[in-house]
């Protein structure tokens, strides 16, 4: 196909990325931006950028100054200058939650399980021959709390329900009337009702996107109002918990546990006491990283770029009233 020229940004080397830039060489031809060369050489005629984790410096952006469209290859865009883009005049598209809210959602339900059939523990006790122990927790019943109920939670709901569990959600939108029963929660509320959901989960998953409202939005307080066998999860960002305050929920037994793909910092500090525990589950930032989110993420840019020569409104695009939208 006819397409723009285009230059593509990785700020990282990992098996995702290098799967996500061969899936894009099937269908686009692009340069990949050389960090050590010169950058106004390298954007002199460039129509698109394709920006993987939306990590495009300022330099960069600067450097900018024949591109139509900027693309970012993944959901957040807390860590792209969405203003600097968009004031060059140029579109912003993201790949919205849609394209990782499988794996998002299998990672969460896989850390629902590992935690309430202990699996640390019972991996630990196989290697030392202790058998018989420990005693799970059955998931029907159980109440599963969804802080956003974007796609990613919208799949988890889905999941958990086929283990019987209850599902209570919070958002700031209204429920659409056709929603499909699989995706239908038992109790729908909105922020104002977070707090009495909280109390009320055996499992607290937050899905949103960070922003200056959200950082934070579970904290010392709201640990403090879940019950004491509960867990938390986290597959989305990190700064959405008080990492503090959740580390001491869980060392001092506040709390059941945690399941946390996402931090503050990555990486992050291995060492930390909490993250030894048994009942706290960490992985590093891989929830969302699967062959179907790289191609569900590739397709959006290949039809851009298809649109952007042929002339035609180009798809999810962003703008500033818009926000960051949910995970």
């Amino acid at each position: 196909m006819n397409q723009p020229k285009i230059l593509l940004y990785s700020f990282l080397d990992t098996e995702y990325t290098i799967g996500t830039i061969e899936e894009l060489g099937r269908s686009l031809k692009f340069d990949i931006i050389d960090l050590e060369g010169d950058l106004d050489e390298q954007f002199r005629g460039v129509e698109m950028v394709i920006d993987l984790g939306g990590r495009g410096t300022a330099e960069m952006i600067n450097a900018a100054v024949d591109v139509k469209h900027w693309q970012v290859i993944g959901t957040g865009l807390d860590k792209c200058d969405v203003e600097a883009i968009l004031r060059k005049g140029c579109s912003l598209a993201s790949t919205p939650g849609f394209t990782s809210a499988l794996g998002l959602s299998e990672c969460a339900m896989m850390y629902i399980l590992m935690l309430t059939r202990k699996y640390h523990e019972a991996r630990e006790n196989f290697a030392t021959k202790h058998f018989f122990e420990p005693n799970g927790k059955t998931l029907d019943g159980m109440t599963l709390g969804i802080i956003g109920y974007g796609a990613s939670g919208r799949q988890l709901a889905k999941r958990a329900k086929v283990f019987g569990m209850r599902i209570e959600a919070i958002d700031v939108r209204p429920l659409e009337p056709d929603l499909p029963e699989e995706l239908r929660p038992d109790f729908y509320g909105t922020p104002d009702d977070m707090d009495d959901l909280i109390g009320r989960t055996d499992v607290l998953s937050v899905h949103l996107h960070l922003t200056p409202e959200t950082t934070h939005i579970i904290d010392k307080r709201r640990l403090g109002l879940m019950k004491p066998t509960a867990f938390v999860i986290n597959v989305a960002r990190g700064p959405l918990i008080d990492e503090e305050a959740l580390a001491d929920a869980v060392l001092t037994g506040q709390i059941g546990g945690a399941g946390i793909d996402v931090f503050s910092q990555e990486p992050t500090d291995s060492d930390r006491p909490e993250y030894q525990l048994p009942n706290f589950i960490v992985t590093p930032h891989t929830s969302g990283q699967t062959d179907d989110t790289i191609r569900r993420r590739c397709q959006i840019a290949v039809e851009n770029a298809r649109r952007l020569v042929a002339g035609e409104e180009l798809i999810h695009t962003v703008d500033i009233s818009m926000g960051l939208g949910k995970k």
